[in-house]
């Protein structure tokens, strides 16, 4: 899948042959836990309006504590409500994150059981699209899991392939070995561009559709930031305390708050939030087929369908750019930062939610 032009201007794309999604997608994290009390009939009332106004795509993970089983309410409601035609369109995906402790002794038996786990909670014989994750190159079995993967697409179990958080030689590493992946959700935006270069001519190379996350940095890049002095610890919540380092890798907050300020003399022109020209930026790069967007509920649905009709010219492009230039990072590969375990990134990472008993992971694994 490559992202042409008018993909780009379009609501829905097709990830694969036969199967479309809409090109912004609801992310489910933020209700996973970790970001205030999360009302069940409202979050599924929300999801209902996020449908209804096109968003027809949510993205969730079986570590994500309760929200496969959310969701799988909120399909049920859904088809209730507005009936099988309706229903149809709504794709939803999860994500295969096994604990970094099991990983040496992971068995097909456990691939399965947790593709059939995640098949109950959300109330479907065959999950939409599961994509894979895997915390450490350097315990082997990561090739298997994937073909596990592979042979229950081919049982129905799963329509579609995925991965997340992969790095480029290891991403083409499975797609040699003829895993069918269609899409690898990435960390991708403003503030982090590491899956602009090899990684995004290797999914336009191969057909993979880039599912960007983290377009809004946890909820930074909005209005409520601009103009502000730089935030003491501790955060309010996960998501920021996580994008707080992608700012400080980005050149700090002096710089950040520059992004800002263009960001927001964009938005003025086209009548629009600083959320929304963010987005729209990151649907605009080569091979990203979807920007994951973390809206915890209704009152962000205005501002996010709005990145629908939204395009950027040619001086809006030159004015983000000129503050992109003075960036010092992230840099590397993709996920690079995240899985150094003794690093700022990877300390605040939790890497056995299963054997815990928790399931609130950072975003994106």
């Amino acid at each position: 899948m490559t992202t042409s032009d008018t993909q780009r201007l379009s609501t829905h794309v097709e990830l694969a042959p036969g199967y479309r999604i809409s090109r912004i997608i609801k992310g489910g994290w933020q209700l996973a836990g970790g970001h205030g009390t999360v009302d069940r009939a409202s979050a599924i009332d929300d999801m209902i309006a996020f449908a209804q106004a096109g968003v027809t795509t949510f993205d969730c993970a079986d570590i994500y504590a309760g929200v496969e089983a959310l969701i799988g309410d909120f399909r049920r409601t859904y088809l209730e409500r507005y009936g099988a035609l309706a229903a149809e369109k709504v794709r939803v995906h999860t994500k295969f994150v096994p604990d970094l402790g099991l990983l040496a002794s992971l068995t097909p038996v456990d691939v399965a059981h947790a593709i059939d786990r995640s098949r109950m909670r959300l109330g479907v014989d065959s999950v939409d699209l599961v994509q894979f994750h895997w915390w450490d190159y350097g315990t082997p079995g990561y090739l298997n899991a994937a073909l596990v993967l592979r042979e229950l697409k081919r049982m129905g179990k799963i329509r579609q392939v995925g991965a997340t958080n992969f790095d480029t030689p290891h991403l083409r590493e499975m797609l040699d070995v003829g895993v069918p992946i269609v899409s690898h959700q990435v960390q991708y935006s403003l503030l982090d561009r590491r899956a602009g270069g090899a990684m995004a001519s290797l999914c336009a190379e191969r057909g993979v559709g880039m599912l960007a996350f983290g377009a809004l940095a946890g909820g930074f890049i909005s209005e409520r930031w601009l103009g502000v002095p730089e935030p003491a610890e501790p955060l309010e919540n996960r998501s920021l305390v996580k994008y707080k380092l992608i700012i400080d890798e980005f050149g700090g907050w002096t710089i950040f708050q520059e992004l800002l300020q263009a960001l927001s003399l964009v938005a003025a022109r086209h009548g629009v939030g600083i959320g929304s020209v963010a987005i729209r930026w990151t649907l605009d790069q080569p091979a990203v087929a979807a920007a994951i967007v973390g809206a915890r509920h209704v009152g962000h649905l205005a501002d996010t369908v709005a990145v629908q009709t939204l395009q950027l010219t040619e001086r809006d492009a030159t004015e983000l750019g000129a503050v992109l230039a003075l960036a010092r990072g992230p840099g590397g590969e993709v996920y690079d930062l995240e899985r150094d375990r003794d690093g700022a990134h990877g300390r605040i990472m939790r890497y056995n939610l299963r054997q815990a008993g928790t399931h609130v992971p950072a975003e994106g694994s």
